[in-house]
């Protein structure tokens, strides 16, 4: 996503939590870049990828975007989980099992990673 859409979105999102007295938890890209790199989680390399759109184009008239090529960088989540894992800060503050939680009325709550269908799908299909 581009800063200028990131500020974006971050301006809805503090819009949307200012009822409740709260504030999204980055302030604009640039805090977001900040916090990202400052993951004391070094150790796992970044990554790249390219990206370019291959489907059907107009004749005439043909967007920008359809010609550009984006690179795309990821730290390798697998990697970043288990440094996760091997943190001891962790250890008493972090679920490792997944979990369903319903409130009152039988609506599913998600609230954290291990509280979603990804994480219950796997330990289910697993047996664990």
């Amino acid at each position: 996503m581009s800063a200028r859409n990131l500020d974006i979105l971050l301006k809805l999102w503090d819009a949307s939590l200012a009822q409740y007295g709260g504030s999204p938890p980055f302030k604009n890209h640039q805090d977001l870049y900040n916090t990202i790199d400052a993951t004391p989680f070094g150790s796992v390399p970044w990554e790249s990828f390219k990206v370019t759109y291959n489907g059907p184009r107009p004749v005439t008239n043909v967007p920008v975007w359809m010609d550009q090529s984006l690179e795309v960088f990821f730290r390798d989540p697998r990697l970043l989980f288990l440094k996760m894992l091997e943190d001891a800060s962790f250890a008493n503050s972090f679920d490792y099992m997944p979990y369903r939680e319903f409130d009152t009325n039988g609506t599913r709550r998600y609230q954290h990673f291990m509280s979603g269908n990804w994480a219950w799908k796997q330990a289910v299909r697993l047996g664990i």
